[in-house]
């Protein structure tokens, strides 16, 4: 299980490294429209031969999810194509913070891990905003986009789990309909902004590629969370995506932060990772 948690998080690295790559020379909403579209065609090919006809009412929480994942990826996308990658992803991956503000909006206890996750990872994004001088306006940007796409991330992890926790509830189905509900989205943003819809050769490969990355890292993580897992474990090891990002970005493109940068990426990360372990552990 703890490959399985592993192997996620390097594919979700990797999806965000090459969308944020292909932002850089396309138009974020056309990427994120291609990489909800291979995502739809493949969790609805997974429904149709699998049978799942378990379609009800909680697949409202399903459109909820569509609707944040379809802004939470356009802002990411965006912060990745003007912003630093490796300060941009661990910013963005804060958002696993929301679903657990919200079980302490409905009466759960706090618990140190996440008390002093949430602290380390404010910490880190303060330490990162600002402090790279030759990008000032445009890293700044990236981290007020980074902040909405954290948000919009962790609205998606809780609509996903009010629509897999109801009785007869279809993950594969609730999958569809949010990656469905983002493409009608981002398609119809597309269409009112005008957005240019040319992709050259080369571009097409990434987004599948990207798009796959994407939902084979969603669909390894709820294996290595089923049955006995070690949720804990299992919800650290997956939230570890943004150092693939940023390795990526400092090998493939030559990224260098600097000591202020280097502490608040590692400072959110770490953040990330408690908050990860006290969310799967309560």
């Amino acid at each position: 299980m703890a490959l399985l948690a592993l192997v996620s998080s390097l594919l979700w690295g990797t999806a965000d490294y090459l969308g944020g790559v292909l932002t850089r020379r396309r138009p974020a909403l056309l990427v994120v429209a291609g990489v909800q579209v291979v995502g739809f065609a493949l969790a609805g090919t997974a429904v149709a031969v699998h049978g799942d006809s378990a379609w009800g009412a909680y697949l409202l929480w399903g459109v909820a999810a569509g609707v944040s994942i379809a802004i939470a990826l356009s802002a990411f996308y965006q912060a990745l194509a003007v912003g630093t990658m490796a300060v941009v992803a661990p910013v963005a991956a804060t958002g696993v913070a929301v679903p657990v503000v919200v079980s302490w909006a409905q009466g759960d206890r706090p618990t140190v891990l996440a008390v002093a996750g949430m602290a380390l990872a404010a910490t880190g994004v303060l330490l990162a905003s600002g402090l790279d001088v030759r990008r000032g306006e445009s890293n700044r940007s990236a981290l007020l986009l980074a902040a909405v796409a954290a948000l919009g991330f962790g609205s998606v992890l809780v609509f996903v789990d009010r629509a897999t926790s109801g009785d007869g509830s279809s993950t594969l189905a609730v999958l569809a309909t949010m990656r469905g509900t983002g493409a009608v989205l981002i398609g119809a943003a597309m269409v009112v902004r005008r957005t240019p819809r040319t992709l050259g050769r080369v571009d097409v490969p990434v987004i599948v590629v990207a798009g796959i990355c994407d939902v084979g890292a969603i669909g390894l993580y709820a294996l290595a969370a089923e049955g006995d897992a070690d949720l804990a474990v299992v919800a650290v090891l997956a939230s570890l995506y943004p150092v693939v990002t940023a390795l990526l970005a400092r090998q493939l493109l030559a990224e260098r932060l600097n000591r202020g940068q280097v502490a608040g990426v590692a400072a959110a990360l770490a953040g990330v990772v408690l908050i990860a372990a006290s969310g799967a552990a309560g």
